[in-house]
């Protein structure tokens, strides 16, 4: 279903849409604008259909309102994204922010490596004076995770996504929240204890302090490329561990960050709120405050085509390795999946102001899709070539096929142009692969590859003579039993050559990766690599 099917969208706008849809999700849809009378800037604009979500979602035309004052007010920071203006019509609620033109920070880090201790130190600087500047302004994020963590086209970070904010200081006054909400490995252990629960009223928590923890959280991925347990209840074995332990666990994943940093970590994850390291405490710890090559004085990045450079070079699949355990083979329980919840509003149904989510099973709208074949640009080759006998200059300049050689490197024609971060990491996903196989062979050993990761296909599409793309939809749940929705699109990009792309909607960026490189290896016969 289209979206104009519900309704069209608002006529007498203060902007002019620049773009098709760049994000969708069950209620709402991204849009690029820019003002009625000037090309520049561009920003994001977020199209919520009231009638829907509130039908569907349980979301009230109040809390989405409520979700754009909260971060209006938060006012501006270098690394928050940035409120513009809201406004709604009889269906529609839209709502107008910096446009993040790097994508995704997560999407950028290789699963389960992380980044080195230098660039590690930079983006959780860069988040902790994000966060600092929202508690400042008495504002909780309560939704900390790499999800909602986005990057300027200059590589610095952005925090998005305030729909499950809070203001838990206001003229003077403070209070506790009691709300369910967060994301199972990112939530911090006394929101799980002290939320109001299956009509037991809880005796509340500290946004701020919630947020920290879960900063906690975060810095751990970036430097182990994995978060340390499911969720932190006695049902994981890991965080059972590491309070039994006194944070000293055997767990092989604490030998990943460097000793000077374990020190901070177990400060921030300290179970006991009272306890916890503070702010300042973060800020004057040793590892926080030590000399950082990639920072600047005022907490920017000071080369970021280096920074790029690096990140870029360390995304890699290997396809002689073995795949064998189920994507939704975590030990995170049956009944927890449903944890992220918000102000009485499952969050599987709230809105991301930066990342809307896939519709679930039941709900099949599709805005219109973005077409891959806006990834060619009309400077490259565009001439038909026979099947199976593809010129390899097609995809000399396509940065997703590095993370195919043995050696990843940025393409010499890259490095040459390059000016910003995002001239050398795209800001597009880099899960793709190209292939050469016909449609009629793709589209099953596709779906045959999910099969055998447990990711249900409901229904295999169909391929008639002629077509030159498909979509498959992807609704399932992570390593971690966290939701995980997207799209595998694919689509002919010149004769004989296919592009497969894995959109994710809904779910943890590292996670994505996960599934898109099992998935790959599954199908290392149809992918076309540069020593093919």
């Amino acid at each position: 279903m289209h979206h104009s099917q519900l309704a069209p969208l608002p006529i007498d706008l203060p902007f002019r849409i620049v773009s098709k849809t760049f994000g969708q999700g069950a209620y709402a849809s991204l849009k690029k604008a820019c003002p009625l009378d000037a090309d520049n800037p561009v920003f994001a604009v977020k199209f919520i259909n009231k009638d829907y979500a509130a039908r569907h979602g349980k979301i009230s035309p109040r809390q989405l309102l409520m979700e754009a004052t909260v971060h209006k007010h938060i006012g501006d920071h270098y690394n928050i994204i940035s409120f513009f203006q809201t406004g709604e019509d009889g269906a529609w609620r839209w709502i107008a922010m910096e446009l993040a033109e790097g994508g995704d920070l997560f999407d950028k880090i290789e699963a389960d490596e992380g980044v080195g201790e230098d660039i590690g130190h930079v983006y959780f600087s860069q988040l902790i004076s994000a966060v600092g500047y929202m508690h400042s302004k008495g504002v909780g994020h309560r939704d900390i995770k790499p999800e909602n963590i986005l990057l300027t086209a200059d590589g610095n970070l952005k925090i998005a996504d305030f729909g499950l904010a809070t203001l838990f200081e206001y003229k003077g006054g403070t209070k506790l929240s009691t709300t369910f909400c967060g994301s199972p490995p990112y939530i911090a252990p006394e929101v799980i204890t002290c939320s109001t629960r299956n009509q037991v009223k809880g005796n509340g928590y500290r946004p701020d302090v919630a947020d920290i923890w879960s900063c906690g959280i975060v810095l751990f991925v970036l430097l182990a490329g994995n978060t340390p347990w499911d969720s932190p209840t006695e049902d994981s074995y890991e965080f059972h561990e590491y309070v039994t332990t006194n944070a000293r666990t055997s767990d092989a994943l604490w030998q990943k960050p460097p000793t000077a940093t374990l020190s901070l970590l177990r400060g921030i994850l300290n179970i006991d709120p009272q306890s916890r390291f503070s702010l300042e405490d973060v800020r004057r710890h040793p590892w926080f405050t030590r000399h950082n090559k990639h920072l600047k004085p005022d907490g920017r990045l000071r080369d970021p085509i280096k920074v790029a450079t690096s990140m870029f070079e360390s995304l890699h699949i290997d396809l002689s390795q073995s795949v064998s355990r189920p994507m939704n083979g975590g030990s995170f329980g049956a009944d927890r999946m449903d944890i992220d919840i918000g102000d009485d509003v499952g969050a599987e149904h709230r809105i991301s102001s930066t990342q809307p989510e896939v519709p679930r099973g039941n709900m099949l709208i599709d805005w219109d899709t973005p077409h891959l074949t806006e990834v060619f640009s009309s400077s490259q080759p565009t001439n038909k070539q026979p099947p199976n006998s593809l010129s390899p200059e097609i995809l000399e300049d396509e940065p997703s096929m590095s993370q195919f050689s043995q050696r990843p490197s940025v393409p010499l024609s890259r490095t040459q142009n390059a000016q910003r971060f995002h001239d050398i990491v795209p800001s597009r996903s880099m899960a793709r692969f190209f292939s050469a196989w016909e449609l009629k062979l793709l589209v099953p050993l596709i779906c045959e590859a999910l099969h055998r990761l447990g990711v249900p296909v409901p229904t295999v599409p169909a391929v008639s003579p002629g077509d030159n793309s498909a979509m498959i939809r992807v609704i399932t749940r992570d390593g971690r039993m966290c939701p995980l929705h997207g799209k595998v699109l694919i689509e002919c990009v010149s004769e004989g050559l296919f592009e497969i792309e894995f959109m994710k909607g809904k779910g943890d960026p590292l996670e994505w990766r996960r599934f898109f490189k099992k998935v790959v290896v599954l199908c290392k016969d149809a992918v076309y690599t540069p020593e093919t």
